[in-house]
């Protein structure tokens, strides 16, 4: 919602979008391994992370292909592309890319019985530009800010309500079952942040990415060790 706005009423730099967009995943690349993986390799060992990481990977891969031949291939693109999508595609696409993380805040809830603040400020960060830029896209397509702004608190609630669910369901579950669902997650944003985020972010900010998204990585190994 935080990002939307920004999009809508204080629009920033494409460039700027992207840098924030790189930082972002370079944070998120570093929770997915120190936080999701280790984590749930110490619960589950090596047979339940690569099994539930595969998966993952596949599941959005076959998900983000759907997306995108329904329309909603250009739902973080800022430049108005989503006027030639469909709006529903675009909202389902979008909410795709929330769900991993919403499973993974769940089941670290299940896991450890708190959440790391270092992967919560991953999500944040990375989910921010992607609202942002979405948001200015789907202004340019021509659609009504009241409705873009009633499309991201559906897809907030929803994912909320993923977590939720997520955790209730799983308590009490096998620990291989828990660290397979958590691998699971750490396969589908993996696959999304290099296969939808990454991508957006060079197209929009060029070279500098690289560095941006090696700054995030280190800046979340560094508060995530000390």
């Amino acid at each position: 919602m935080f990002g939307a706005l920004l999009g809508l009423y204080a629009p920033l730099n494409k460039t700027w979008v992207a840098l924030i967009m790189a930082l972002g995943a370079g944070v998120l690349v570093s929770s997915v391994a120190f936080e999701l993986m280790d984590e749930a390799f110490g619960q589950g060992g090596l047979d339940a992370v690569s099994i539930g990481l595969l998966l993952g990977a596949l599941a959005f891969f076959l998900g983000d292909l759907a997306v995108n031949r329904a329309g909603g291939k250009h739902r973080k693109r800022s430049t108005g592309q989503q006027q030639d999508g469909q709006a529903s595609a675009i909202v389902l696409g979008t909410l795709m890319d929330g769900i991993p993380e919403s499973i993974a805040i769940g089941v670290g809830l299940l896991a450890g019985g708190k959440l790391s603040w270092v992967f919560l400020a991953a999500v944040f960060l990375s989910n921010i530009p992607e609202s942002l830029s979405a948001s200015v896209g789907l202004k340019r397509a021509g659609h009504r800010p009241a409705r873009i702004l009633l499309m991201w608190t559906a897809i907030a609630l929803l994912s909320a309500a993923a977590s939720g669910l997520g955790y209730a369901a799983l308590r009490g579950a096998d620990v291989n079952l828990t660290a397979g669902i958590q691998a699971f997650a750490a396969g589908a944003i993996l696959t999304m942040l290099s296969s939808t985020m990454l991508p957006e972010a060079y197209a929009e900010g060029g070279a500098m990415i690289g560095l941006a998204t090696t700054c995030g990585f280190l800046a979340a190994f560094a508060l995530s060790h000390l």
